[in-house]
């Protein structure tokens, strides 16, 4: 006995689109794999750039962090020199003034100015900070 698919034309039919149903498929499925790896792909390289901005930027950083760093080291020594000349500037006025008591003489005595006291006071204007990540 012969299955009915062999000798009826509509069962020929049925198989002949179960086959192209099933090419039709594989092919769908191959273009999404391709798509999927393409897009993996894409990711892949989106990472090694972000990675590597990433790397640019932590250098730019510590570049400006020790730039930052040497001139706060520069600025603690210009204040301490700075404190060393204002006593130096007290004790000569305070000698002047002992000798204009002294002798008689007119003396002019200059004042300290309050810019050497006050230094966060001073008299010129403050310029903007540059822009930190400009190497």
């Amino acid at each position: 006995m012969s299955s009915g698919s062999d000798s009826d034309p509509r069962y020929a039919n049925v198989d002949e689109r179960k086959r192209k149903r099933m090419l039709s498929n594989r092919e769908s499925a191959r273009r999404s794999r391709m798509r999927k790896q393409q897009h993996l792909d894409e990711l892949l390289k989106e990472v090694n750039n972000l990675k590597s901005q990433n790397s640019e930027v932590a250098y730019k950083i510590d570049a400006v962090t020790q730039r930052y760093t040497g001139v706060e080291s520069e600025n603690n020594v210009l204040r301490a020199q700075m404190m060393e000349l204002t006593d130096r500037l007290r004790s000569l006025n305070s000698v002047l003034e002992f000798m204009q008591d002294a002798s008689g003489f007119a003396v002019d005595i200059p004042e300290i100015p309050d810019n050497l006291l006050e230094p966060w006071q001073l008299p010129f204007p403050v310029h903007s900070i540059p822009n930190a990540f400009q190497c």
